[in-house]
């Protein structure tokens, strides 16, 4: 455990949150990429164990090749930030049908390319706002403030912003 706590420079005890979280994050996202592709129960288990390795091995990996570009104090944090960007795209995605319900905008009452296009500019534009405020709850704001206004220059959208 100490080598553990070590290697992702982890100070206090409640810092084991984060990757507890991590882990329970990509095992169950193993274990839902499995059921939507195998149907026979008793290879659910081994597949998702299979998978819960190869994603953990692509994280880490990608932990790797950001670590100098994103600048975190601790190593420990790039699981939250990779927590609230899973936390933020989820969400962003849930709440978009919902929105174009009420907007009483169906895939029936509309042309299926226009209505996908709704609703992922629905998803982009609560994206915004989710990644900062999920940023804000897991003590991340100043990190995902930085990359909101980054990403917004990008968007065009950079006029908008104080300078």
């Amino acid at each position: 455990m100490e080598n553990f706590k070590k290697r992702w420079e982890i100070q206090h005890n409640w810092q084991l949150i984060f990757p507890f979280l991590g882990m329970t994050g990509v095992i169950y996202s193993a274990y839902r990429i499995t059921v939507i592709f195998i149907q026979k129960t008793l290879w659910i288990p081994i597949i998702t164990l299979v998978l819960s390795v190869l994603l953990l091995k692509f994280f880490l990996w990608t932990f790797k090749k950001l670590e100098n570009k994103w600048i975190l104090q601790y190593k420990w944090e790039m699981i939250r930030v990779f927590i609230v960007f899973a936390i933020t795209g989820s969400t962003a995605a849930y709440i978009g049908k919902p929105i174009l319900e009420i907007l009483k905008i169906t895939k029936e009452n509309l042309n299926p390319f226009i209505y996908w296009l709704l609703f992922i500019i629905i998803g982009l534009i609560f994206y915004q706002i989710l990644l900062v405020s999920f940023g804000w709850l897991f003590g991340q704001f100043k990190f995902f403030w930085e990359f909101e206004k980054k990403m917004l220059k990008r968007m065009g959208l950079g006029r908008f912003l104080k300078k």
